[in-house]
């Protein structure tokens, strides 16, 4: 059983930053992937950012160049940081965790959080 606890949203003007946060109850080394999405009302979750157990991390073409996925294993925690944004990142974003536990590899998720972007 993993539990993640987001983090660090709220409301910004467009343009400027945010940084989300993600404290996993496991070591976050031991998480096959880590990744950050988000979902609208009406529309399907999507990914944003993931970073591999090994540091690989892919993002979302809407986010490249904006948003970074880091990972600090000696507090087990994954971060968001998103500069630039705009009114379309307006989200709740979620933590998730791609974990092998008693039962096989699983995902496990954050309750969520809200970021707002006015413009």
């Amino acid at each position: 059983q993993v539990q993640l606890v987001e983090s660090g949203g709220g409301l910004v003007q467009a343009g400027g930053s945010l940084r989300l946060s993600c404290a996993a109850s496991v070591s976050t080394f031991s998480i096959n992937t880590s990744g950050w999405y988000r979902q609208v009302p009406g529309k399907q979750r999507e990914l944003v950012a993931s970073i591999s157990r090994y540091g690989s991390t892919n993002y979302a073409d809407s986010v490249k160049g904006r948003f970074t996925i880091s990972r600090d294993d000696a507090k087990n925690t994954v971060y968001l940081q998103m500069n630039s944004l705009k009114p379309e990142d307006t989200a709740v974003y979620y933590c998730n965790a791609y974990f092998r536990g008693p039962v096989g590899l699983q995902d496990y998720w954050g309750q969520g959080t809200q970021v707002t972007v006015s413009s």
